[in-house]
């Protein structure tokens, strides 16, 4: 069997349910062009995730980790039951694998579980059959065959892993941007795409916040050298981004509304919060202008997290907004997401001047 081509949609792709259609329609067209079998890791349509985080919250205010990720997951299961019913109806041979089926095995972190083997035997059986696997992102399960969550906005890392698994060269990976940009391109103007972004600078982006990709699966691409491709998420989807080994220097600035920077009382105190958070697989920065801990993407309930972890709780100290400069970084802190709009505005003008010297750490209204 020759290696299909492994494919990821974002939730920003099925904004209405008509959208199933139309993709079930474009996959089948490249089935019969391409003469390739296809897996397609899908998200769950845009608030639908949140939506379950609010029902569980009203029930529960601090619901367990492993509740979380057995409800959380859900948005992807239904979106993937869908699009596989779209292909049916197109009288296209496609089947799910969910979490558990798959053959990715993490530890016992039910949410942000990171990956330690992977089976490809599942897929392949599953691609003898069908011309189409979809696959729910973000799902996994333990040793146990219990589900686990690798994490918010984690289909990325889904996607990279199975084509890890099957040998792939390349992963595609759809969203509403067709790459990665200097900024986004949804809050700033001006902003530039990158057509060739090495590895490191992909995930240096990602780890500060930057929502184009997932952090792990860029370095679990590296680890096997697999081409990220990004593209947009519409016909004719075409390509914007490649992420590789080649690469130059890229000036960016990240900005992610979700992350929150943290102040604790010493430096102490920050370490031990940092050894905390990053010791639950939390994408976390242990900043160097104080005893700050930012919180990447949101998503986690710091009160409840601190309070298990023994903690004495942080205080709200601001909205990260990071300059990068090839592997220069500075992150600054604004009062509010409205302000951190207009800084990040500010530094990305700064950085795309290339007389204009880097800018130095600053807090603004904190």
């Amino acid at each position: 069997m020759t290696t299909p081509a492994v494919l990821k949609f974002g939730g920003s792709s099925f904004r209405t349910l008509a959208a199933y259609g139309s993709l079930a329609e474009a996959l089948g067209r490249r089935v019969d062009e391409e003469g390739t079998k296809l897996v397609v890791v899908v998200s769950g349509q845009p608030g639908e995730t949140e939506q379950f985080r609010e029902r569980l919250s009203q029930i529960n205010p601090h619901p367990e980790d492993e509740t979380v990720a057995g409800l959380l997951t859900l948005a992807d299961t239904i979106g993937a039951q869908l699009l596989a019913t779209a292909l049916h109806r197109q009288g296209r041979s496609a089947t799910v694998l969910a979490g558990h089926q798959l053959g990715l095995v993490t530890n016992s972190a039910f949410m942000w579980a990171r990956l330690e083997q992977s089976d490809p035997g599942p897929l392949r059986d599953a691609l003898r059959e069908n011309d189409i696997v979809v696959v729910p992102g973000g799902q996994a399960a333990d040793a146990q065959g219990r589900p686990t969550w690798l994490g918010k906005n984690s289909s990325d890392l889904s996607a990279v892993a199975i084509a890890a698994a099957l040998g792939a060269p390349r992963c595609e990976i759809h969203s509403d941007v067709d790459g990665i940009y200097s900024t986004d391109p949804h809050l700033v103007t001006g902003t530039r795409l990158l057509k060739e972004v090495s590895y490191n600078i992909a995930a240096l982006m990602s780890l500060y916040g930057a929502k184009v990709l997932h952090r792990r699966s860029v370095r679990l691409a590296q680890k096997h050298r697999i081409d990220i491709v990004c593209r947009l998420n519409r016909a004719p989807f075409p390509e914007g981004s490649v992420i590789g080994t080649r690469g130059t220097s890229a000036s960016a600035v990240v900005l992610n509304q979700r992350s929150t920077v943290l102040r604790y009382d010493s430096e102490d105190e920050a370490d031990r919060a940092f050894a905390a958070f990053h010791g639950a697989n939390i994408d976390t920065i242990r900043l160097t202008t104080g005893p700050l801990v930012a919180v990447i993407g949101g998503f986690v309930d710091l009160e409840e997290f601190q309070r298990r972890q023994g903690l004495i709780p942080g205080t709200f100290a601001g909205v990260p907004v990071t300059a990068l400069r090839g592997s220069k970084v500075a992150t600054h802190l604004a009062a509010s997401e409205d302000e951190a709009l207009h800084l990040a505005q500010r530094l990305h003008d700064e950085l795309q001047d290339p007389d204009a010297l880097f800018p130095e750490p600053e807090l603004l209204g904190v």
